[in-house]
C-alpha cells in the first residue's frame, strides 16, 4: 500500500485544542466505527446474506414471537408524505392520557427528601431554601443547586435511591413491563438497572435529569457526554428521536426502533416496498440534516409518559409495527412509557436528555436496506444512521477519524491484497485465500507456542453433539436460537458455539486428583453460530469461526496464581501487537448464581492478581458486570487509532462443574471432604481468530509486521540475466521457512519496484551484476528506504532474528 494520507493542519490543530476528556469521548466513539460501518452493506448483499439464515438479533430489531403475518406493512405508507395527519392525531391523543398521568401526580403527596453527592455531601434545599421533595424536585434541580453550568451540561443523572416514598409503584410508574428496546441496549451494557423490586440493589438507574424524584438518594451522579459511556449512549438514543422526528415530517416514516450503537444511531423505519419511492438515497442527507437543525434550535423538552397497553395502542394506531412490538411485547394490565419531543411520540424506556438544543452537530453517515425483525421474509425497512456531539468540533474531528478508518478497513484491504474472499453459497464463512491463510495459520502458531511454553495441552474435540449435551450445559435454554441444530436418526443434534461443554465431557472421563491440577485444555475447534444474515459483516460478525480457546480446571486456591498467569500470557501477546490495554474487574451481578461466599474469595482472588499485575489503581471494578455463572476480567485494547476493542477475556465458571458434576479427589479423609469441584478458568488471548484478524488488519493498516506478513520478501532482478540467480535465492529463502516471489515479468524495472510497495512486501531484494557476482542482495525496505548490499547468509541470519522476536 502507500503511505496514508496525513491529517490537514487545521484538523490536528482543532484536535489538540480539545480537553482531554473530550478527546477520550471521541476516540471511544470510534470504538465500534468499524463495526457499524459493516453493517451498513447494500441491498444486494443484504438479500444473498439473508438466504443463510433468520435469527433474530439485537442488532437488527427486537427479539418477539412471530405470531402474525410475515407482510404488516400494507399501506400504512403509500409515498412520500411531509407531515402526514397522523401525526395530529397521535399528539391529541398523547395529550388526553398525559391530562390522565398530571392528574395522577398531582395527587401524589409531596415528602422532603435528601440528595447525598458522590463526595458524601448531602443537599435537602435548594439555593433560596425550597426542600427538595419526591414528586417536584428533578435532578436538573439538585445540580442547579451546585451550578447552572453542571444543570446545562449534564446529559443524565444515576440515582441511587436509599428507599421509594411509600406512594410510589414502580408498575405504576412503567418500571415493571418489558424495556422495548432491551436488547439493542444490552449490547451497549447500559446501566439501567431498575426492575421494578425494592430491594437495594435495585435502586440504582439512569434517570431522566427532568423527572421528578421518588425518594431519598443516597447517591447522585452527574453524567456528561465528554466523560461516561452511559452519558454518551443516553445522548445518542435522544438523537435517534430526532433524527426520527425528521424522518416523519419529511417523508411519513413509519418508525419502528431506533436504538443507539457504541457510536451513534441508527432509525429503521418502514417506508414501502421496493417497488415505492420510499428507499432512502445519499440525496435525502441534507435536507434530514437541515430539519434536524431546525427540531435543535427549537429546543423541544423531552417528556416522559407512562401509559397502559390499551393507551400505547391507541396512540400508535395505523403503525403496524409499533402495534406488533406493543402486542406482543407488553404484558396485558400493565405500563410501559412513551416520550415526547416536539410532534414526535415514541415508545421507549428512555432515558433522555433535557431537550433537543443539547445537540450542537449531527450528521447523517449513511443508509441501507434491512428488514423487520432481520428475517428477509418480513417487511423491507430503511435503515438511516447517525451521530451526533456536544460541540461541532466533535463532528469534525469525527469526520476526520472516519475518513482515515475507510483507509484501513478490513474488508477494504483483505480485497485488496487478495487475503479472503465471501461467497453467498455459505454466507458468514469466510474463504481464506493462500495469502490469508498465511496470516491466519501464523496467529495460530503463535499462540500455540505459548502455550508449549506456558503448559497447555492441546486437545481436539468434535464438532457436532447430541443437543442433550447442550441442555445439560445450560446453552439450549438461552442459546439455541444461534445455534445449527438439525436431525440424526430422529434425535436433535447441533454443531458446537463454543468448546467448553466438550472439555468438560473430557475432564468428567475419568478420576482427577487435587495433584492433577492446573489441567489446561487448549482448543482451535471450528466453531458455528447462526448468526442474523442481515447482521454479518466482514470478519467482524461471522458464522464459522476459530477461538484459542482454553479452559483451565483448577482449585480454588489456584485461581490467584491461573488469572495472574493467562494476565501475563495477555500482556505477551498484545505487547507483540504493539497494543495498549486498560483491565476491568466485573463483580457478582444481581442474578448471580453460586455460594456467596465463594463468589466474595474468587473476587478477592481475582483482585489481588490484578493489583500483582497492574498494580494499585492500575484497573477498575464494573461492580455487578459479571456473568451469572462468575466473575470476569474484562481486558479492553486499544489499537493504533485509540479505538478500543475486547478480544481477550479471562473469565470464572462456578456453574458448569455443578452441571456436569465434575469433581477431584482432595486427599483428605474426613467425611465430606474427599471430594471438591474444581473452578473454570475461561480464557482467550486473541478471541476469534478471524475478528483478531480484522483488528489486525486495521490496526497495521495493511502494512503487516515481518514475522506476520504473508508477503515478506520480493526478488527483483535489475534484468532478466540475473534471473536464474533471483530464483536461486529464492528457493533458498522459502527453504528457511520465508515467504519469498520473484518478479520475473516483462516490467521495468521500476514499475516492478512500485508493485513490490503497493503490494506491501516487507522488503525487496535487487539483483544487479554485483549482487549476482557477489552472492549478495540489495536490500530496500517496503518504506523504500535503501539498506544496501549483504550476503545470502548474513540476510538468512537477520531474518530469522526478525522471525523469532515478533518483529
Amino acid at each position: 500500500m502507500g503511505s496514508e494520507t496525513p491529517i490537514p493542519a487545521e484538523v490536528l490543530a482543532t484536535w489538540q485544542s480539545l480537553s482531554p476528556a473530550i478527546r477520550s469521548a471521541l476516540i471511544e466513539s470510534e470504538t465500534n466505527s468499524a463495526a457499524n460501518n459493516n453493517a451498513s452493506s447494500n441491498n444486494n448483499d443484504e438479500k444473498s446474506a439473508g438466504l443463510q439464515g433468520r435469527r433474530a438479533n439485537a442488532s437488527s430489531g427486537p427479539r418477539m414471537d412471530d405470531t402474525t403475518s410475515n407482510l404488516i406493512g400494507g399501506t400504512s405508507f403509500t409515498k412520500r408524505t411531509a407531515n402526514p395527519a397522523w401525526i395530529q392525531v397521535r399528539s391529541e391523543v398523547y395529550d388526553a392520557v398525559k391530562a390522565k398521568r398530571d392528574a395522577e401526580l398531582a395527587a401524589k403527596v409531596p415528602v422532603d427528601i435528601s440528595v447525598t453527592l458522590p463526595d458524601g455531601k448531602t443537599l435537602s434545599a435548594d439555593k433560596d431554601g425550597n426542600p427538595y421533595q419526591a414528586w417536584r424536585t428533578t435532578p436538573f434541580d439538585v445540580a442547579a443547586t451546585i451550578a447552572r453550568g453542571l444543570a446545562d451540561n449534564t446529559s443524565v443523572a444515576r440515582v441511587t435511591y436509599v428507599a421509594y416514598v411509600s406512594d410510589y409503584d414502580p408498575e405504576e410508574d412503567g418500571m415493571g413491563g418489558v424495556d422495548t428496546l432491551a436488547d439493542s441496549m444490552a449490547e451497549l451494557s447500559v446501566e439501567d438497572t431498575a426492575d421494578g423490586g425494592n430491594g437495594n440493589s435495585n435502586l440504582t438507574m439512569l434517570w431522566d435529569m427532568t423527572r421528578p424524584l421518588v425518594g431519598a438518594v443516597s447517591k447522585m451522579e452527574f453524567l456528561k457526554f465528554e466523560d461516561d459511556v452511559d452519558a454518551r449512549t443516553t445522548f445518542w438514543h435522544s438523537s435517534a428521536h430526532v433524527m426520527g422526528e425528521a424522518l416523519e415530517r419529511l417523508y411519513g416514516s413509519r418508525l419502528t426502533i431506533g436504538p443507539p450503537l457504541a457510536g451513534g444511531f441508527y432509525y429503521d423505519s418502514y417506508m414501502g416496498g421496493s417497488e415505492g419511492d420510499g428507499a432512502f438515497k445519499e440525496e435525502d442527507y441534507k435536507p434530514i440534516e437541515d430539519e434536524v437543525q431546525k427540531i435543535v434550535k427549537s429546543k423541544q423538552k423531552f417528556e416522559r409518559l407512562v401509559v397502559t397497553k390499551e393507551e400505547a395502542l391507541q396512540m400508535f394506531q395505523g403503525n403496524p409495527f409499533k402495534e406488533q412490538i406493543i402486542s406482543t411485547k407488553i404484558p396485558d394490565n400493565t405500563r410501559t412509557t412513551v416520550y415526547r419531543c416536539g410532534d414526535l411520540v415514541d415508545l421507549c424506556r428512555g432515558p433522555h436528555v433535557p431537550n433537543t438544543g443539547r445537540i450542537k452537530a449531527f450528521a447523517a453517515t449513511r443508509h441501507s436496506a434491512t428488514n423487520w425483525l432481520g428475517d428477509t421474509d418480513n417487511d423491507m425497512l430503511q435503515r438511516m444512521y447517525g451521530v451526533s456531539f456536544p460541540d461541532k468540533k466533535m463532528l469534525k474531528v469525527w469526520q476526520e477519524n472516519q475518513e482515515k478508518a475507510k483507509e484501513r478497513d478490513h474488508r477494504r484491504i483483505a480485497q485488496k491484497q487478495d487475503l479472503i474472499m465471501f461467497h453467498e453459497l455459505s454466507a458468514g464463512s469466510a474463504f481464506w485465500l493462500p495469502h490469508g491463510a498465511r496470516i491466519y495459520n501464523k496467529l495460530i502458531n503463535f499462540i500455540k507456542e505459548h502455550y508449549w511454553k506456558r503448559g497447555y495441552d492441546e486437545v481436539i474435540t468434535p464438532n457436532v453433539y447430541n443437543l442433550d449435551l447442550w441442555h445439560q450445559s445450560g446453552h439450549a435454554m438461552h442459546y439455541k436460537d444461534a445455534m445449527f441444530c438439525f436431525d440424526v436418526e430422529g434425535k436433535e443434534w447441533a454443531m458446537k458455539p463454543m468448546n467448553c461443554p466438550g472439555h468438560c465431557l473430557m475432564f468428567a472421563g475419568k478420576i482427577r486428583s487435587y495433584r492433577d491440577l492446573p489441567l489446561r485444555y487448549a482448543d482451535f475447534g471450528v466453531l458455528h453460530r447462526n448468526e442474523l444474515s442481515g447482521a454479518l459483516s466482514g470478519l467482524t460478525r461471522v458464522r464459522r469461526f476459530q477461538q484459542d480457546d482454553a479452559h483451565i480446571f483448577c482449585r480454588e486456591d489456584q485461581i490467584e496464581e491461573e488469572v495472574l498467569g493467562a494476565l501475563d500470557f495477555m500482556k505477551s501477546v498484545y505487547n507483540v501487537f504493539g497494543m495498549t490495554y486498560k483491565l476491568e474487574l466485573s463483580t457478582r451481578p444481581k442474578k448471580a448464581l453460586g455460594d456467596i461466599e465463594l463468589w466474595n474469595r474468587a473476587e478477592a482472588a481475582l483482585a489481588r492478581a490484578m493489583d500483582t499485575f497492574a498494580g494499585k489503581g492500575g484497573w477498575r471494578e464494573n461492580p455487578e458486570d459479571g456473568a451469572f455463572y462468575g466473575p470476569k476480567v474484562d481486558i479492553k485494547v486499544m489499537d493504533a487509532m485509540e479505538r478500543v476493542h475486547q478480544c481477550a477475556t479471562i473469565q470464572l465458571d462456578f456453574q458448569l462443574p455443578i452441571r456436569f458434576g465434575l469433581e477431584y479427589n482432595t486427599g483428605l479423609k474426613e467425611e465430606g471432604k474427599q471430594f471438591a469441584r474444581p473452578v473454570i478458568v475461561h480464557r482467550a488471548m486473541l478471541g476469534s481468530v478471524e475478528r483478531m484478524f480484522a483488528v489486525l488488519c486495521e490496526h497495521y493498516g495493511g502494512k503487516w509486521p515481518f514475522w506476520l506478513s504473508p508477503r515478506q520478501i520480493m526478488i527483483v532482478p535489475v534484468h532478466k540475466e540475473w534471473n536464474e540467480y533471483c530464483q536461486e535465492v529464492r528457493d533458498r529463502l522459502h527453504n528457511e521457512g520465508f515467504y519469498c516471489d520473484v518478479d520475473l515479468s516483462k516490467a521495468t524495472f521500476q514499475k516492478k519496484v512500485r508493485n513490490a510497495q503497493v503490494a506491501s512486501y516487507n522488503l525487496q531484494l535487487v539483483v544487479g551484476e554485483a549482487e549476482a557476482k557477489n552472492g549478495t542482495v540489495n536490500i530496500r525496505t517496503r518504506e523504500n528506504k535503501v539498506e544496501g548490499e549483504k550476503k545470502v547468509d548474513e540476510l538468512i541470519d537477520h531474518l530469522k532474528q526478525l522471525r523469532d522476536d515478533y518483529q
